[in-house]
């Protein structure tokens, strides 16, 4: 079992990178290339700092941060952008989560 929470992916507006964790390599390209593809737009669109992973439980999550001196970052942007991810990309989510529950956590 995990103590805290595992990062997925990491897009950043700021430096103009996007991460995917190593250890998540196995998944399918298909799957990887539209993680970078919705997280990358996103930063690009609102700003800031986009991270997706998973709690403990297996759930996934999405967080954004912003520096606190970026004046052009959009929070209600954010915040409806996040709520539009998660309801068009919702069975993209069930999978990743499935996928953590069951070859991370040993679930069945």
């Amino acid at each position: 079992m995990f103590d805290e929470r595992v990062i997925l992916c990491v897009s950043n507006a700021y430096n103009k990178k996007y991460y995917l964790n190593e250890d998540f390599e196995q998944l399918p390209q298909q799957i990887k290339d539209e993680l970078k593809i919705l997280s990358v737009l996103y930063t690009e669109d609102v700003g800031g700092i986009l991270t997706i992973g998973f709690e403990e439980n297996g759930d996934l999550f999405l967080e954004v941060e912003a520096d606190e001196n970026d004046l052009l970052f959009d929070d209600i942007g954010s915040g409806l952008k996040i709520k539009q991810l998660q309801t068009d990309k919702q069975e993209l989510w069930e999978s990743l989560e499935m996928f953590f529950k069951v070859f991370y956590l040993g679930e069945e």
